[in-house]
C-alpha cells in the first residue's frame, strides 16, 4: 500500500492532470458547440458532430492514459470482444461509486460509439456543460409525474413524444445510450431501506430503461450488460485517483433487444409485467455474478495469505 504522503501526492497530480485535460478538451467542444448552433446545415452538422465526438473520445482516452500512468488500477475485463463502433447499443451497469463512470469510459471507449446519458431537460441550462451535452447529442428527457398527469391528462404521452424527437438524430448515426438501472449508487443504508431481495444490488427501476427503449423506437438493437466489481471494496473518487485501488474486475455480456422489449410501459400492464420480469432476471444473474466474484477473490486472498505464512515459516526454520 502507498504511504499517506505518496497517496496525497499521487492524488493531487492526478486531479490536476484530469482538470487540465478537461479544460483542454472543453474549449474545442464549446467552440464546436457554438458553431453547431449557428450552422443548421446538414453538411456542417455532420462534420461538427464528428469533431465533437472525436474531441469527447480524446478526452476519455487521455483520462485513461492518466489512470494508467498515475497510480491507476489494473482493470480486468471479460466479454469485451464482438463490440463495434458501427452499432446501436443500450448500456446498463450496476452503480456503486462515481468511479463507475470512469471505469465504463475507459473500458468501452473506442469499442462502441461514445457513451451518451439520458439527461433531465433542466440540465441543458447548466453553464457550458449544458451546451456541450446538447452539441454532443445527449438526449434530454422531459418526465411528468403521475400526480402531474392526473391533473393534466392532455399531457399524457408528451414526454415520450418529446424524447423521441430528441432521439431522431440517432436514426442514421450509431450511438451508445447509458443508464444506471438502479437509479442511484449502492449503499448498505439504501439497500436496507429498500429491503432489496438482491445481495449486492439495489432494486432495478425497470421504467427508466423501458422509457428509453420506447423513445428510441427500436433503434437500440443490442444490450450491453456491464457488471463492475471492486475486490478491495467500493472506492471513493479520491481513493481511485490517489492510487489506493489496485484492481477492478469488469464482466460484459451482450444480447439482442427484440421487439418484445419495446412498448408502452406506463399503460400496458401485460407489457409492464413482462418487462419487469426481464429486468429482474438480468439483475438476479448480475447479483449471482457479483457473489461469485466475491467468493473467487476471497479464495485467492486466502491462498495468497497461506503462501506468505508458508514462506515466512521456511525463512525462519
Amino acid at each position: 500500500m502507498l504511504s499517506t504522503f505518496t497517496q496525497k501526492l499521487t492524488g493531487t497530480i492526478a486531479f490536476l492532470s484530469y482538470l487540465f485535460n478537461t479544460i483542454f478538451w472543453l474549449i474545442p467542444i464549446v467552440m464546436f458547440s457554438l458553431l453547431k448552433s449557428m450552422l443548421p446545415f446538414n453538411t456542417a452538422q455532420k462534420r461538427l458532430n464528428h469533431l465533437l465526438d472525436g474531441s469527447a473520445s480524446n478526452w476519455v482516452s487521455v483520462n485513461s492514459i492518466i489512470q494508467k500512468v498515475i497510480g491507476g488500477p489494473n482493470i480486468q475485463v471479460t466479454g469485451i470482444d464482438g463490440l463495434s463502433l458501427n452499432k446501436w447499443y443500450m448500456v446498463i451497469s450496476n452503480h456503486q461509486s462515481w468511479v463507475d463512470i470512469l471505469v465504463l469510459q475507459r473500458v468501452l471507449n473506442g469499442k462502441i460509439p461514445f457513451l451518451k446519458f439520458f439527461l433531465k431537460k433542466e440540465l441543458i441550462f447548466v453553464p457550458f456543460l449544458g451546451l456541450a451535452w446538447w452539441a454532443l447529442d445527449f438526449p434530454f428527457m422531459k418526465r411528468y409525474s403521475k400526480k402531474f398527469l392526473a391533473k393534466n391528462p392532455h399531457m399524457r404521452g408528451k414526454d415520450i413524444e418529446t424524447t423521441k424527437k430528441a432521439c431522431a438524430k440517432f436514426k442514421h448515426k450509431p450511438v451508445s445510450v447509458m443508464t444506471f438501472v438502479e437509479g442511484t449508487r449502492f449503499t448498505q443504508h439504501k439497500h436496507s431501506q429498500q429491503a432489496s431481495t438482491f445481495t449486492h444490488l439495489l432494486k432495478p427501476k425497470a421504467g427508466g430503461i423501458a422509457f428509453a427503449l420506447d423513445a428510441m423506437n427500436g433503434q437500440l438493437t443490442t444490450l450491453v450488460n456491464v457488471t463492475i466489481y471492486y475486490p478491495q471494496g467500493i472506492p471513493t473518487l479520491w481513493q481511485f485517483i490517489s492510487g489506493q485501488v489496485q484492481q477492478i474486475q469488469v464482466q460484459i455480456s451482450t444480447q439482442d433487444i427484440n421487439s418484445n422489449y419495446i412498448g408502452d410501459y406506463l399503460n400496458d400492464k401485460a407489457f409492464q409485467t413482462n418487462f419487469q420480469q426481464w429486468i429482474n432476471e438480468l439483475w438476479l444473474n448480475k447479483d449471482q455474478a457479483l457473489e461469485k466474484l466475491k467468493l473467487m477473490n476471497k479464495v485467492e486472498a486466502d491462498i495468497e495469505s497461506k503462501d506468505k505464512l508458508t514462506a515466512t515459516f521456511y525463512q525462519h526454520k
